[in-house]
């Protein structure tokens, strides 16, 4: 209404709009004078400005995916003494609402001509350190100049991504390369399995090479069943609703490789997962490693 009486005042006037309207002249002068002036706004008024603009910090700072409740948990780790339901309601106001994921698109081929490892993971992805278990996937993005795709390796414990590569064909070299970072980065002991779907690229001789000679054990789940690699096509739904869908359309193979990289780090160093508590991939696996160094020394 207040729109509205702005709007049309010049033209009608405050009182007469004011006659149509459920609203007195008074309520409508004096929100001009505390628009004018914010110290004559109550406490509660003041203080909701003040949250809308850390609010909208956290959003913005956040790819703009985060929903009530990852504000609300990200606000509170800040130090901000505020109830779910404020930040509800004031991200109501302001239009400010998260992501959601849509329909998720199956890429896998099988190759039924290559011998296909067991499935060592049974649809557990829980596992109660860092690299005991990674996932992978791929999933493809449609831009301007084709289609481009894009491979994740994710370690299990934190669900950190650990290892991706873009690419503009969907050749096993691609997610060799997203394996080779993987190695490269982490340089994982023994003990480690490796979970895939029956996707061909999964399969190439070079893969099952590639595994073999880190020490990596495979482990494969069945065609076209999001659940046996579940967590790996949580990860994709994550990465489309959060970046693809959100952001797109997309012009080109750099626009996308440019936009993965700023969404992995973001992802592994400051996104909240509530699976892991709350936190950072990167923060869970550090307190990992901060307990048994306290334990070590407690021995």
């Amino acid at each position: 209404m207040i729109a509205f009486i702005d709007e049309h005042r010049g033209e009608y006037g405050v009182e007469p709009i004011c006659k149509v309207l459920p609203i007195a002249p008074s309520t409508y002068y004096d929100h001009l004078a505390k628009q004018a002036d914010p110290t004559l706004r109550s406490d509660r008024a003041k203080r909701d400005a003040e949250l809308c603009a850390e609010i909208e910090r956290v959003f913005i700072a956040n790819f703009k995916v985060y929903g009530v409740r990852k504000v609300w948990r990200q606000m509170r780790r800040e130090g901000f003494d505020i109830a779910r339901c404020t930040v509800a309601r004031l991200m109501k106001e302001m239009g400010l609402e998260g992501v959601i994921r849509g329909k998720k698109t199956r890429t896998t081929i099988p190759d039924k001509a290559q011998p296909c490892p067991l499935d060592k993971v049974n649809r557990h992805f829980r596992v109660p350190a860092p690299d005991m278990l990674w996932v992978s996937d791929f999933t493809y993005v449609a831009t301007w100049q084709g289609f481009v795709y894009v491979a994740f390796v994710i370690d299990a414990f934190a669900r950190r991504i650990v290892g991706w590569r873009v690419s503009r064909t969907p050749h096993a070299g691609f997610v060799l390369d997203a394996l080779e970072q993987a190695v490269h980065q982490r340089q994982p002991g023994s003990g480690l399995v490796h979970h895939s779907d029956r996707g061909s690229q999964y399969l190439s001789i070079k893969y099952t090479e590639r595994l073999a000679e880190a020490g990596i054990e495979p482990s494969v789940g069945s065609v076209g069943d999001s659940y046996d690699n579940a967590l790996a096509e949580t990860i994709n739904g994550l990465f489309k609703a959060e970046v693809i869908h959100r952001r797109g359309p997309w012009r080109s193979f750099d626009a996308v490789e440019y936009a993965t990289l700023e969404w992995v780090d973001w992802f592994n160093n400051r996104r909240l997962l509530e699976p892991i508590g709350s936190i950072p991939p990167a923060e869970a696996e550090a307190n990992y490693y901060a307990a048994l160094e306290t334990e070590a020394m407690a021995a």
